[in-house]
């Protein structure tokens, strides 16, 4: 049996193929499916079969291109009300390929859709040997259970207990654990950074699989949620239907200095993908950051949406390719053009540039025995609650799809997050909406503490 784990860093998403005889099966496609094709033209198997464990809230699924291109049968819950032609899959399904038995297992809890899917390779062992769990069961962590319209997090909650207790957790421990992601997926909030574990370990040491009370494994899990992106929920009725392929999307338009500054004027967005510290040195004033050395998409479908259609600025022809397909890979697709030529020929237009100032810790510290400045911290609540700048000012990046934070537009504010990347996205947010006096922290908090400056801690209130 040919097994083979595909890992999209920028997305923290797994997806994976299995082969046996000739014939493949391929689980949780992303949206651009050559990875797929190539394989199994390098392994000379087809792709006959594509599973996905539910409809996937944080991306854009490749299965209908994936299943125009190689003809092969698309496999979904029964629950998920997908629209395009598919197997309904309910608990206890099976299907042969070749010397491998795949079994499904109806998981609801992240998804009412959600199923994790047996895998045994026959020809060793008639015994399962590895599961799949989608966004059921990840390495140290379960699925957040409020990404459905149809039923409440406790409904939700209540249904993945059922489903890790009583069909999960009665594999046997050697079993090979393999999620549709890892940490940093907003689709949890505490999952480690391996890429396999096992039913054994995820027992022993998963925080989730050690709450032996239903009501209070309810409880935890409805608390604290992180954020739930907007685009989440249109991701997964796009996904319901199936997107279109990729080779569909129009192409991007190039834009002149003059029309993007008068685009830019008329509440416009440019979207500058560069990398912080180029961003930093000279930008389009007005438009904001988001490197693609992060997870680009991720930050760029909760803050711009779906309906965004920013003009798109980057340092090479490739990197515009880049962006445009990691904004299709979340469901962005509407962008209004790129900057020809870039910043250069922004500045051979004799247009003006803004900068962001930086900062290093030791310097912040300095200034901050004085008067005049705030400190705004930008990290996730958990982040914050485990240690932050005395004093600082905490506001999400998440919030910034709503408002900025309500602080003098006029003082300066030093905005830091966990290492640097969060932090010049939001300063160029403040910097769009006015803010005067911007400074991003180098480093972020890991240089602050790295450096022994004093922190503190403290239930996390909003400014």
């Amino acid at each position: 049996m040919h097994f083979e784990q595909f890992y999209l860093g920028c997305l923290a998403h797994a997806s994976y193929m299995l082969a046996s005889e000739g014939e493949a099966v391929v689980v949780d496609p992303q949206r651009d499916v050559e990875i797929y094709l190539q394989a199994a033209q390098a392994n000379r198997v087809a792709i006959r079969h594509i599973f996905e464990t539910h409809l996937h809230a944080d991306f854009i699924s490749g299965h209908r291109e994936l299943a125009s291109r190689t003809g092969a049968q698309i496999y979904i819950g029964a629950q998920a009300g997908a629209t395009f032609p598919h197997v309904a899959v309910r608990d206890g399904f099976q299907l042969q390929v070749g010397r491998m038995r795949i079994t499904a297992l109806e998981t609801p809890g992240h998804t009412a859709e959600s199923i994790c899917l047996v895998i045994a390779d026959e020809e060793k062992s008639p015994a399962p040997w590895a599961v799949l769990t989608g966004d059921t069961l990840f390495l140290g962590d379960v699925g957040r259970p409020d990404l459905s319209k149809r039923h409440t997090p406790a409904q939700l909650a209540e249904m993945l207990y059922d489903s890790l207790h009583n069909k999960i957790l009665k594999l046997a421990d050697s079993v090979l654990v393999y999620p549709a992601h890892g940490a940093g997926s907003l689709c949890g909030r505490n999952m480690r950074a391996e890429r396999v574990s096992t039913i054994g370990t995820e027992r022993l040491t998963n925080y989730a699989l050690q709450i032996k009370s239903r009501d209070e494994f309810v409880k935890q899990l409805t608390s604290n949620l992180p954020a739930r992106p907007e685009y989440f929920l249109q991701d997964a009725e796009i996904n319901r239907t199936g997107a279109a392929a990729l080779s569909d999307l129009p192409d991007l338009r190039p834009i002149e200095p003059a029309d993007l500054k008068a685009l830019i004027e008329a509440d416009g967005i440019a979207l500058d993908v560069r990398p912080n510290e180029q961003f930093a040195a000279g930008h389009v004033p007005g438009s904001v950051n988001i490197a693609l050395s992060g997870q680009f998409a991720s930050w760029a479908g909760a803050l711009l949406g779906l309906t965004g259609r920013p003009v798109l600025i980057a340092e090479s022809q490739e990197a515009l390719s880049e962006a445009r397909m990691r904004l299709a890979r979340v469901g962005l697709e509407d962008a209004h053009g790129y900057l020809e030529g870039g910043i250069e020929a922004w500045t051979l237009a004799e247009l003006s540039l803004a900068t962001v100032s930086q900062i290093s810790v030791e310097a912040l510290s300095h200034r901050l025995r004085g008067n005049g400045w705030n400190v705004l911290d930008v990290r996730r609540e958990p982040e914050w609650e485990a240690g932050h700048i005395e004093g600082a000012i905490w506001w999400p990046l998440d919030n910034f799809k709503v408002a900025p934070p309500e602080i003098d537009r006029d003082a300066t504010i030093a905005v830091h997050c966990k290492s640097g990347y969060r932090s010049m996205i939001a300063c160029s947010f403040l910097q769009r909406a006015g803010f005067n006096n911007v400074v991003n922290v180098i480093g972020g908090f890991d240089a602050w503490q790295q450096a022994n400056l004093p922190t503190a801690t403290e239930k996390a209130v909003e400014a």
